[in-house]
């Protein structure tokens, strides 16, 4: 790895302005680590305004072979944002400004540091609706979400980032920008390129524009909240939905764990002054919210129907919102798990996974037995209608012994995922927390043009290196 020299820092400087550039050790640490457990020291913080910054940091990073890591607001949960050490950390987050949002053409064009809400609230300005929605909307970047293919509980019906991605504005190594896509639907001419950087986790260049489709938003939603017995009866409850012919907006799952976590956690005072506590079934193996939106009349039919699939699969209570305000604090409880799960533990570490949905009872079942076998406790939630769950594992990383059982039952989940057709990650990307994962759960043929598109697009290799592709491997 080259050393980043006096001269290096005053090129940056006059590139992109010594305000730009920062060398200092508070800032270096800041930018050290995202959602993972992992952290590398950068040697230089770099916030580009334009895409022409952007060009001229990767001219002079690619001369020197100096690793470049892209970074958003690093909500990420797999290292995917954490630097190798002494790389330049390039912060996109200032990157911000929403360059247009067009009614006519049903599209919104975004630089990669606006934060998802703001673009979903802009969108909804004009009638029109931005459906991907990761649990950290508010915080996570659009930038960060095309290189993840994030998803989120409304992806069961609407898909994830990638089916909204009309087409990329890229800067690659060595400072070349390219363009790729449109801002039609349809678009065949050439190969989809822009396919290809959707979740390629910052590996191949940097993405500094994104043009986006949008949809007509919905008129209305429902939502409905349903308790089980059985955690098992909660997982077959979402194929028989799915089988009444009903495409819910979402289908999350919260087993009892999760449950009694998200309860005391609104039972705190600093929470309750907020007055949004929900009366959570804690006696339940599992719990699952249900909302489907669309015209109002179809609307309140599909969410008749589905308490009915909801009583007849085992549910012991069916809650139903009677307007938009009970609805949100339903929500409420589904976005405090995050939170709520930390109480429960000194560490947790999450996991992101996803089975074929005819697959979901079994992986449950898998994933107690493994938290048995290795005498763990992990908690269990997720958007189960797409088959998407994030097995938590509760624990204290400070604890030797138990760190090295975290570390095998999260291998015996990824074992169990590849054994039933799926995937071992679903929308946190692989980042460094899984890169040793990759060889075993892809094919070999598919694995080698991987490591050929890299070389392509990164031949000196300093793109976010160790991250998507096993470590070394993309070197050779």
């Amino acid at each position: 790895m080259a050393t980043t020299t006096a001269a290096l820092i005053s090129e940056l400087r006059s590139a992109i302005g010594a305000e730009r550039v920062s060398i200092d050790p508070a800032d270096r640490v800041v930018y050290s680590y995202d959602g993972a457990w992992a952290e590398g020291r950068p040697a230089v913080v770099l916030h580009p305004a334009t895409t022409r910054h952007v060009a001229e940091i990767l001219r002079i990073a690619d001369r020197e072979c100096i690793p470049i890591v892209p970074r958003g607001a690093a909500t990420g949960l797999a290292g995917g944002a954490v630097p190798v050490e002494g790389a330049w950390c390039l912060n996109l987050a200032r990157m911000n400004r929403i360059l247009d949002v067009s009614a006519a053409d049903s599209v919104a064009v975004a630089q990669p540091g606006v934060v998802t809400t703001t673009l979903q609230q802009e969108s909804e300005k004009h009638g029109l609706f931005y459906p991907p929605d990761p649990a950290s909307l508010h915080m996570s970047t659009i930038g960060g979400n095309v290189s993840t293919n994030a998803g989120g509980p409304r992806c069961l019906k609407y898909g994830v980032t990638g089916d909204y991605v009309l087409g990329l504005e890229i800067v690659l190594p060595g400072g070349r920008v390219m363009r790729t896509g449109r801002r039609t639907i349809k678009d065949v001419s050439g190969y989809n390129l822009t396919s290809l950087f959707v979740g390629s986790e910052g590996t191949l260049g940097v993405i500094t524009e994104v043009t986006l489709k949008l949809i007509p938003k919905p008129a209305a939603q429902a939502t409905a909240l349903a308790a089980f017995p059985r955690l098992a009866e909660a997982c077959e409850a979402v194929g028989r939905i799915l089988a009444s012919g009903i495409v819910p907006l979402v289908t999350e799952l919260m087993d009892q764990a999760v449950t009694r976590a998200v309860a005391a956690f609104q039972s705190e005072p600093a929470y309750a002054r907020r007055g949004t506590r929900t009366r959570l079934p804690v006696e339940a193996e599992a719990v699952l919210l249900v909302a489907v939106d669309g015209d109002r009349d179809q609307v309140e039919r599909d969410i008749d129907v589905i308490a009915g699939v909801l009583r007849d699969s085992g549910a012991s209570e069916v809650q139903r919102a009677r307007d938009t305000a009970e609805a949100e604090t339903l929500w409420e409880a589904r976005r405090s798990v995050s939170p709520a799960i930390m109480r429960l533990a000194h560490d947790k570490f999450s996991e992101d996974i996803a089975v074929p949905r005819g697959q979901i009872p079994r992986m449950v079942e898998r994933i107690q037995k493994i938290a048995k076998e290795h005498d763990l406790h992990i908690a269990v939630y997720g958007h189960i209608g797409d088959g998407n769950l994030h097995p938590t594992i509760l624990c204290d990383r400070r604890d030797a012994a138990m760190l090295k059982r975290v570390q095998s039952a999260a291998a015996a989940i990824f074992d169990a995922v590849i054994d039933l057709g799926g995937s071992i990650t679903g929308e946190h990307g692989i980042g460094i927390a899984k890169v040793d994962h990759v060889r075993r759960s892809t094919d070999p043929i598919a694995l080698e043009a991987m490591l050929a598109i890299k070389r392509l697009f990164d031949p000196n290799g300093i793109m976010n290196p160790g991250k998507k592709l096993p470590v070394g491997i993309s070197e050779r």
